[in-house]
């Protein structure tokens, strides 16, 4: 009779990880653990299945083509176990979290949509608002976590990642000498806000508020060219160029995004810690040229 293969979960996981992350660096991040057991609990699933899943350079991890057939089965696995566990043991937990709105970018509904095979037996409550109130909610302890930008003064927190500025606008914008500096801005008690006028100020060069409104809202200002913003390099749309240099604008400070955590419980910080993970992961800085028309019709390249 044919040998029967066991799989254990542990070893299951920790394959999913190096798959979605393409990394032992994040996926060990992500499982708090170390690069070493990723390493050794990856061997001992391949050689209990006797095929390589993982291929390995110094340059890049990927999945081989074993490795791509086994993923969506190990998905399925892993969710099974999950489901059994929690249907049986684990008491429903709730898990409030505060993203500050001018964080939510492209990755945080991939994020939200993985928190249910992360732990079903976890309910998160996502709450967003600006950085301020969310901050106030956490000291009052309506909330368990706030993922925010840093505008205010305070130093604790856990950084996720940098958070890069640019002066941008329509490629068609047109500014001409002598006129204010048309202005697409959020609300006053925005520090970005504060710190780009005040930047202006110190320059020497006038600007009007021609648009207030939130993150999305300006992104659509932009794109239609009735002004310029100084706006996170990761939201920008694909239609709008950073046109800081062009006009010889002042460069923006780069700011942090931070978590906030009074968790305590093991099983939800676990979750928390691979949510974090992934959201490092995602967060990357979008460099793109400028290439703008003056008032005179000469192209100018920042």
């Amino acid at each position: 009779m044919a040998a029967v293969t066991t799989l254990e979960v542990d070893g299951v996981r920790t394959f999913l990880a190096v798959a979605d992350h393409q990394s032992f660096t994040r996926a060990a991040e992500m499982l708090g653990t170390t690069q070493a057991a990723v390493s050794v609990k990856l061997k001992r699933l391949e050689d209990r299945l006797g095929r390589r899943l993982i291929e390995r350079t110094p340059r890049q991890v990927r999945l081989s083509v074993q490795g791509e057939i086994f993923l969506p089965a190990a998905r399925e696995f892993l969710a099974a176990h999950e489901r059994a566990v929690a249907g049986l043991t684990a008491p429903r937990r709730r898990f409030r979290l505060g993203i500050a709105s001018h964080v939510m970018g492209p990755e945080v509904p991939a994020l939200l949509a993985r928190i249910r095979s992360l732990d079903p037996a976890l309910t998160i409550e996502v709450l967003l608002d600006n950085s301020r109130a969310l901050l106030d909610r956490f000291e009052d302890g309506t909330l368990d976590a706030a993922i925010i930008r840093s505008d205010d003064d305070r130093r604790d927190g856990e950084i996720l990642g940098p958070e890069h500025f640019g002066w941008f606008a329509s490629p068609g914008f047109e500014h001409r000498g002598g006129e204010p500096l048309r202005l697409a801005a959020t609300l006053p008690c925005c520090a970005v806000r504060d710190v780009a006028t005040r930047l202006l100020d110190r320059a020497g060069i006038p600007w009007e508020e021609v648009f207030i409104g939130g993150t999305t809202a300006i992104a659509a200002a932009l794109s239609a060219g009735l002004a310029i913003s100084a706006y996170p390099r990761r939201l920008a749309p694909p239609d709008v160029v950073d046109v800081g240099d062009a006009f010889g604008l002042p460069p923006l400070p780069s700011l942090s995004i931070v978590l906030h955590s009074s968790l305590s419980d093991p099983r939800t910080r676990e979750t928390l810690r691979a949510i974090t993970a992934a959201f490092r992961e995602h967060r990357k800085t979008s460099n793109r040229p400028a290439c703008l028309t003056d008032a005179s019709g000469s192209s100018a390249r920042a």
